[in-house]
């Protein structure tokens, strides 16, 4: 099937071809159509399936059907759990828009607002959005999306994830309820469908891979490690392998900050990306990666659908997720486009629960090779580490440092007593 094929506009097929693309991908191939005829769509696309085309082609194509040049008020919207993600899909809707009279805009947080305001003064066709930033420009009276026609909710099972739900339903009551709308998720759980009844009119449903499957062109492999001797492995691996490019995930922000110093200390050029991280380094960060100067991207999984790397080589799953699924959302990263990729992850004892839910998920058993001078320690217990464990035996040992420290204080402030009861009850 070509482009053609499905009805686009001569417009758009110019700018498909200027990017070099010649057939849609099933995604596309499934989604388009309805699109186009006005329908409702439930989507399910892994990472990498060409799932931002399937919605931005179509969308764009409506709207440029039913111009409105003179006063452009917001007609599409199109709501992304991320900052990265929302740059990725605004850059897709410019470039697919090239030669139409379509204007368009994005707007996140982490950065300045003005120039953002700007823009939308000027008047936006289709607008990208973040939910906090949308909600707060809005409820500064900085925009309005009553005249939205198209609302696309990208990423929504990640929407979920991150919190989103409150801030999904206040966008929604802030829109006109007669609008199509464009649900695209990686998972049909049982949330996302309740999410979808409560926000899709009949829609068509299209899946372009079965729910939760991984990519063939993806190789995956598992390295049985003791925990303390992770990185050296994964310093070893990268060195040894000659990887010039390696998106490695971490499950804790302050994990990704660590691992990247240690490479940096071994000389390998890494960059650590997160939601700690100002949004003025996330973007350098990832231009760096991109460009080859940072050899290794450390991230949190944040970056794990939000991220448009073309070709990415090498993903290494430094800690297991204890999220099933976000394994294959993390892995999706690379494999992409036809092309081969290569997953890798280091599991010590206490992530052995993980590896078998990853598994049984998947539907298949992943390779397991050790590695001489980094075996597993025989001794370690299997069981795993709960969420927050770490942090707080850290915040434990520095509770304890602090009421030290008050004792102290409240020897050398003796004759504040007001003040050294107030210390003993805090």
């Amino acid at each position: 099937m070509s482009f053609q094929s499905l009805g686009l506009s001569d417009a758009l097929l110019k700018a498909i071809s200027k990017k070099g693309y010649t057939s849609p991908s099933p995604i596309q191939e499934k989604a388009i159509p309805p699109v186009l005829e006005g329908r409702d769509v439930l989507a399910s696309a892994q990472t990498g399936t060409g799932k931002t085309a399937g919605f931005t082609l179509p969308l764009l194509h409506c709207l440029s059907e039913n111009p409105k040049a003179k006063f452009r008020p917001i007609r599409a919207l199109i709501l992304t759990p991320t900052r990265e993600l929302a740059a990725q899909v605004y850059e897709s809707v410019k470039d697919y828009s090239e030669f139409l009279n379509i204007k368009s805009a994005v707007i996140f947080g982490g950065v300045n607002q003005k120039p953002q305001v700007a823009t939308l003064r000027r008047g936006v066709d289709v607008l990208v959005a973040t939910p906090g930033r949308l909600l707060d420009l809005q409820n500064q009276n900085l925009l309005s999306i009553k005249r939205v026609e198209i609302f696309v909710l990208d990423e929504a099972d990640r929407m979920l994830d991150m919190g989103f739900l409150r801030d999904i339903e206040r966008v929604m009551k802030l829109m006109p309820d007669k609008r199509q709308n464009l649900m695209f998720s990686a998972t049909f759980s049982k949330d996302i469908r309740k999410l979808a009844n409560g926000i899709l009119n009949h829609p068509v449903k299209v899946e372009a891979t079965p729910e939760n499957s991984t990519v063939d062109a993806i190789s995956q492999k598992v390295y049985r490690v003791a925990k303390n001797k992770k990185t050296g492995l994964i310093i070893k691996l990268i060195s040894e392998g000659n990887w010039k490019q390696v998106l490695v995930f971490t499950r804790t922000k302050h994990g990704a900050n660590r691992l990247t110093k240690k490479m940096i200390s071994a000389g390998i050029s890494a960059a650590a990306i997160h939601g700690n991280k100002s949004q003025g380094a996330r973007t350098k960060a990832l231009a760096g990666f991109k460009n080859g100067s940072v050899r290794v991207l450390v991230a949190t999984d944040i970056a794990a659908r939000g991220l448009d790397i073309p070709l990415l080589p090498h993903v290494v799953n430094f800690e297991l997720p204890n999220i099933s699924e976000d394994y294959v959302h993390r892995i999706g990263r690379t494999g992409r486009a036809g092309a081969n990729g290569q997953a890798i992850s280091l599991v010590s004892a206490d992530e052995t629960s993980y590896l078998k839910n990853i598994e049984k998920l998947i539907g298949e058993r992943i390779e397991v090779d050790i590695v001489e001078g980094f075996e597993p320690d025989p001794n370690a217990s299997t069981e795993p580490i709960k969420p927050g464990q770490n942090r707080q035996r850290r915040n434990s040992r520095n509770s304890n440092s602090k009421n030290s420290g008050q004792h102290r204080n409240r020897r050398n402030k003796s004759n504040n007593n007001s003040r050294n009861r107030k210390d003993r009850r805090n």
